[in-house]
């Protein structure tokens, strides 16, 4: 055998070779699998032939690979079936097989079990009697072979088998998050993988349905369209897990980021000026697993309706429909071709009587066919105008309607510019849905700001919407506020045009179809202001008043914002950033009720505030006023009342402190932790505070930084950390200790560390950017970065405007998911000669790179 394994290991991988190299050149993934299988087969009868077996030994392939299909770096599932326990002479025998299988470089997945042995397997475990449904004889007893499937068909209970396999089914997609559209799918495995059309086979194949698609559509289970559909998306995936393996040169079944781009490049996509290549690929990936879980869910009902024939009478809704247990059913086959209209009518049933848990097999079956039917005509009649807008105006049930008709197609052919972004990723760094699911979770958002349960998660936005006339129009701004991704230029603007087209086709009237184009217009506008302006400047407030003109288009635009940034990632929204949102909705209001924005009753509001909880505390009546007036309006304007006094306790008796006073609690807002820092002022100050923050791990949500008259600092920071809310007592005590000693410390700044990028911002990277120009007074100057979201980075600019002695006066800390935008206050001389800030510039961009 010695000789044997370097031969047939040889073989192997030039044949190996030689597939990979004919796909590559034709791209046919069934003959690689083919070919695969075949080498495979050949190279396993030669060893086998080697050892001279008894004649009551066979040798079965299962799984994948006794399938027929075997992908480069799959595993090779083997069985040994013996007539009887083996004797010592032939298990030493079989051992020394294996081996050999693994010698000639085989990931063999091995057996060795009598036919007993394997139905008493198959009893107690259904992937092995999943995997046994699948065996094919590759050498050895015919007869025993036989027997096996003699005694496999004769064991298995097809209802039994069914319900299993789709509970397993039901368990998995949980796994993989009950998306297709995760943002590293699983080709194999997740919702809408090649698993999920293996599982229609193998249940087929158990009741004596059929082994392949032209077989289901030959006893009725498909139709020719449906079977050429799958076979087409099964293709897609195939594809694509053949690539990722040649790729990885490994067993790789997930399209993680890493892998997405030079995955796309061998199907021939490229990145053009509005989309990267893998976005590409992603699209034609997700657009395959849509398909295939629609037309899964049809086969699945239909399966089931042969295994339990339901005898259940049909309720009718109306002509057109009937309830069949539970589901919408089809009165005549051809309902929708002799009602057009009804493609929608069906989903105003779905909204309107939640009880009804979805469809039948038949009903999708013919929307799914009828869907190419909807065409211009179809789109300019009014009925369908009605009906659509009845689906939004609908009481209950309209997200899962929506969701519903995008998953059938419906939605994306009523809504041409919809069907272009269904698919689409968007590798932003901050957004983790397709833009169709980013829009429909959008829809969702802003909908459970009227439903009573959900009114503790965002008790204002809750009551805003409870008096906010007709609400429909938000989820029509939500539909058009994203719907231009992807097509080059501000998608603002070009949604903000499909929205009016929209709005006018539809009958909706003048005023309401300006507050819909308003709100798609500026969808991005109010958290901008929020995250990036100084909320204490009056005249912020006064230029964004302006902007809406109007409460109802700020209540508008409030809203749709919030559930925008919900929207986009878990990791995006935070109470902080809903804290900014609400304070530029509420000082806005203020200015559009007809009060004039002025800084000095602004600060005596502010102040009296926070006198009257010093009271509470106990505190002298004086006692605020060695600290208050050392520190001017603008200290006042950027804290609020609670902050103030907070301050101001803690600080009251150590204004002349000659050491750092360091106080922490836990933020009144959200998770995470207020520092206060009060020291006397050092041009590294922040740099050094920020050293601290980035040794300990510690992520840097906002930062305040004041000097007061006599020379002081007075910084305040937001921070946080994974596990804070475990330990925060103790995160307290050590902050307020070891700050205030590295405080006192006079060493030079550490150099900042490059730490490790996730990756997706190492697969996606962003150019950063920074932007530097004189504010609107041309007091100070405006300084703007963008960059990779990273530990250390504000480290890095601070170090930066250490270096060129840059005083720092408000620093708007914004994090998007995997990427940063943050804006800084600053002054300094070197700021004033053009040289110098060019070179300030350039060791800024050199210490922002990855």
């Amino acid at each position: 055998m010695s000789s044997l394994a370097p031969a047939l290991k040889e073989q192997l991988k030039a044949e190996r070779q030689n597939v990979i190299s004919a796909f590559e050149a034709d791209g046919n993934p069934e003959k690689l699998l083919a070919r695969l299988r075949k080498n495979v087969d050949a190279a396993l009868i030669k060893a086998w032939q080697a050892f001279s077996f008894p004649q009551n030994v066979t040798l079965v392939a299962v799984g994948g690979y006794g399938r027929g299909e075997l992908f480069p770096h799959s595993d090779v599932d083997v069985l040994v079936l013996l007539e009887s326990a083996p004797s010592p002479e032939l298990q030493a025998k079989l051992e020394e097989l294996v081996q050999l299988f693994w010698d000639i470089g085989l990931e063999i997945g091995h057996s060795i079990r009598t036919v007993d042995e394997c139905l008493s397997e198959s009893a107690a475990n259904i992937t092995v009697q999943t995997s046994l449904l699948e065996a094919r004889r590759v050498a050895g007893s015919r007869k025993l072979f036989n027997l096996l499937q003699e005694r496999c068909d004769a064991a298995m209970d097809p209802r039994a088998f069914f319900q299993a396999k789709t509970l397993e089914l039901r368990q998995r997609h949980v796994k993989y998050e009950d998306t297709p559209y995760s943002l590293e799918p699983n080709c194999k495995e997740s919702p809408g993988g090649l698993r999920d059309l293996q599982v229609i086979l193998w249940v087929a194949k158990a009741a004596k349905l059929g082994e392949s698609w032209r077989e289901l559509g030959e006893r009725g289970l498909l139709t020719a369209t449906e079977a050429r559909q799958l076979m087409q998306k099964e293709r897609v995936l195939k594809d694509i897990r053949i690539r990722l393996h040649i790729y990885a040169n490994r067993r790789e079944d997930r399209l993680v980021f890493d892998v997405q781009t030079p995955v796309a490049e061998t199907f021939g996509f490229k990145t053009t000026e509005t989309r990267r290549a893998s976005e590409y690929l992603m699209q034609h990936y997700y657009l395959a697993a849509k398909a295939i879980t629609q037309l899964n869910t049809i086969l699945l009902q239909n399966i089931e309706a042969q295994l339990f024939p339901q005898t259940t009478p049909a309720k009718p809704i109306n002509e057109r429909f009937n309830e069949v247990n539970g589901l919408i059913d089809i009165v005549r086959d051809d309902a929708f071709d002799v009602t057009p209209s009804a493609m929608l009518e069906v989903f105003l049933l779905v909204a309107q009587q939640p009880e009804l848990k979805g469809m039948t097999a038949r009903t999708l079956r013919a929307l799914w066919h009828a869907r190419f039917n909807i065409d211009q005509e179809f789109r300019r009649n009014p009925v369908n105008h009605a009906l659509f807008l009845s689906i939004l105006q609908a009481p209950k049930g309209i997200t899962h309607a929506l969701r519903a008709m995008n998953q059938t197609s419906i939605l994306g052919r009523y809504l041409p510019n919809f069907r272009r972004i269904v698919g689409q990723m968007q590798h932003d760094l901050f957004h983790v849905y397709t833009v169709d699911q980013h829009i429909l979770m959008v829809v969702r958002n802003v909908r459970r700001f009227l439903i009573t349960e959900h009114a503790h998660e965002y008790p204002f936005c809750s009551q805003l919407m409870a008096n906010f006339p007709r609400p429909w129009l938000l989820y029509v701004a939500a539909l058009f506020h994203d719907i231009a991704k992807g097509r080059g230029g501000d998608h603002s603007k070009l949604g903000m045009d499909d929205a009016r087209q929209f709005c006018e086709s539809h009958g909706i009237s003048e005023e309401d179809t300006e507050l819909v184009v308003f709100v798609v217009e500026h969808h991005l506008t109010m958290s901008q202001v929020a995250q990036k302006n100084d909320l204490s400047d009056v005249d912020v407030i006064r230029k964004f008043a302006d902007m809406v003109k109007d409460e109802r288009h700020l209540t508008a635009l409030y809203l749709l914002t919030v559930a925008d940034i919900r929207g986009t990632s878990p990791k995006v929204w935070n109470a902080w950033k809903g804290k900014l949102l609400e304070d530029l909705y509420r000082m806005t209001l203020r200015v559009l009720g007809g009060e004039r924005p002025s800084a000095d009753r602004e600060l005596i509001s502010r102040q009296n505030e926070a006198l009257k909880t010093l009271r509470l505390y106990g505190l002298p009546p004086h006692v605020h006023e060695p600290l208050w007036q050392q520190l001017d309006v603008a200290y006042f304007l950027r804290h609020d009342a609670s902050d103030i006094s907070w301050q101001t306790r803690s600080l009251y008796n150590k204004v002349d402190s000659d050491v750092p006073v360091v106080k922490c609690r836990l933020a009144p807002i959200g998770e995470g932790l207020q520092v206060t820092v009060y020291t006397k002022d050092q041009p590294d100050l922040f740099a050094r505070i920020c050293s601290y923050f980035d040794r300990k791990n510690f992520s840097i949500l906002d930062a305040k930084i004041h000097t007061t008259k006599h020379g002081y600092a007075l910084d305040a920071f937001l921070i946080t950390e994974p596990d804070f809310a475990k330990n925060y007592r103790d995160l307290i005590n050590l902050i307020e200790h070891e700050l205030a000693q590295l405080l006192q410390s006079s060493d030079p700044l550490p150099a900042p560390c490059k730490a490790r990028l996730s990756r997706l911002s190492r697969t996606f990277p962003i150019t950063p950017t920074v932007d530097l120009r004189p504010d609107e007074r041309g007091q100070f100057y405006l300084l703007s970065v963008s960059a990779n979201d990273r530990n250390g980075l504000l480290y890095s600019v601070a170090n930066v405007l250490a270096k060129y002695k840059i005083n720092l006066h408000t620093a708007k800390i914004m994090t998007l998911g995997e990427r940063v935008e943050d804006v800084f206050l600053v002054d300094g001389p070197v700021l004033n000669n053009a040289r110098n800030q060019i070179q300030f510039e350039t060791d800024l961009l050199e210490a922002l790179k990855i």
